[in-house]
């Protein structure tokens, strides 16, 4: 009788123990796969030899390998960029679990050189008012052509990450609410260790000449315009930056729109004899105005002949080499004795200095001389 007790507890154990082990093999699920959700441009889409390809998946994706482009990979984005040959691309991309295959049309050469013409990337926030994104990229910087300047040259690859930039350049009246809320920057109360004795010269104290409201503000230093951008919760542009964004998107042009200028592009060479209101001409490809003539532009860095030989590839300032020590120059701009840059030229400035590539130095606390056409425009960083 004790064999037969014995014999059933030792079945309803092991009976017991194949139960829980089939019940712990049913809850357990298969992690599924990562799957691939989209490509921007889209399979079969034609683009630019220097276009980028922005692949994004429902997970991470583990073990990713592409052929036929280099990729980053963030998350669950990867990033394949060219140059791609003219031609046919077909990408193969194998992860852990999956595989997908994309093919694209690649373009020859034209003008435009960057990525430009792709939306920008769903992560990234709207622009500010009065801004407009310029997106990421690689792009040509300076000019080789009859008309260029030894510091000019040469020509190299410069990549920028997205920005945001003003539509326009500053106006009077946006300056005007910048000196009343900070009246350490007015004209009667500046600081003579920050300007040349010209500091807003046509300003009647803290009002600007009448029917210029909205026009460039002028006779305004470098000083003034980082103390300006600081309390407009803004930078200056790097020198790359501002280039990028003048050229709109094309290579290797004259101007924001072509080899040739005339008064109906441009406020320059003394054509009209004074500024303009901002907006008076076309927008360049980025929907930026006045990126020549009309008003000489400060920008953040510090203006070095030769830096063209020696600068980092992507995201370059000159003075603290990329834009990633920016903090350096912002945070201690007041103490800043260099001569910055100027870009973009000015009403009464010649059709060269109109040129996309064209540089300027100027001293930090010079206002202008003669017809002191220095001015500004704003940057901002793009923080996801």
């Amino acid at each position: 009788m004790k064999t037969h007790i014995h014999l059933f507890m030792l079945v309803s154990i092991c009976l017991a123990t194949l139960f829980f082990i089939g019940m712990d093999g049913c809850n357990t699920e298969e992690e599924a796969p990562i799957a691939f959700v989209q490509a921007i441009p889209a399979d079969g889409s034609t683009i630019q030899p220097n276009g980028t390809i922005v692949v994004t998946f429902d997970g991470p994706p583990t073990g990713l390998n592409v052929t036929g482009g280099k990729f980053s990979l963030s998350g669950t984005t990867a990033t394949v960029v060219g140059p791609f040959t003219p031609g046919t691309l077909t990408l193969v991309l194998t992860w852990t679990g999956g595989a997908t295959a994309l093919t694209y049309t690649i373009s020859d050469p034209p003008t435009i050189v960057d990525s430009s013409d792709l939306p920008p990337p769903p992560d990234l926030p709207p622009p500010p008012e009065g801004m407009v994104l310029i997106p990421a990229g690689d792009f040509k910087m300076g000019s080789e052509d009859a008309d260029a300047h030894p510091d000019q040259q040469p020509i190299h690859t410069v990549h920028v990450d997205a920005f945001y930039m003003d539509t326009h350049e500053v106006t009077n009246l946006d300056y005007k609410k910048f000196v009343l809320a900070n009246p350490q920057w007015q004209k009667d109360r500046i600081l003579n260790v920050h300007h040349n004795g010209n500091y807003l010269k046509h300003w009647n104290g803290n009002n600007y000449p009448a029917g210029k409201t909205n026009h460039p503000v002028v006779y305004v230093n470098w000083y003034a315009a980082m103390a300006y951008a600081e309390w407009a919760g803004k930078r200056l542009p790097t020198e790359a930056e501002w280039e990028k964004a003048a050229r709109g998107g094309k290579s290797g042009l004259k101007y924001p729109w072509g080899n040739t200028i005339s008064s109906d592009h441009a406020n320059y060479g003394h054509l009209v004899g004074d500024t303009r209101a901002v907006g008076s001409y076309a927008a360049n490809g980025y929907g930026l105005y006045d990126m020549a003539g009309n008003a000489w532009e400060w920008c953040l860095d510090a203006y070095d002949a030769n830096f063209y030989f020696s600068s980092p590839r992507r995201n370059p300032l000159s003075d603290v080499n990329t834009l990633s020590n920016a903090d350096l120059i912002i945070n201690g701009y007041i103490n800043v004795k260099s001569k910055r840059v100027l870009r973009s030229g000015a009403w009464s400035i010649s059709a060269l200095g109109a040129r996309v590539a064209h540089r300027s130095p100027g001293s930090p606390a010079s206002a202008g001389r003669f017809y002191g056409n220095h001015g500004f425009r704003c940057a901002r960083t793009v923080s996801p």
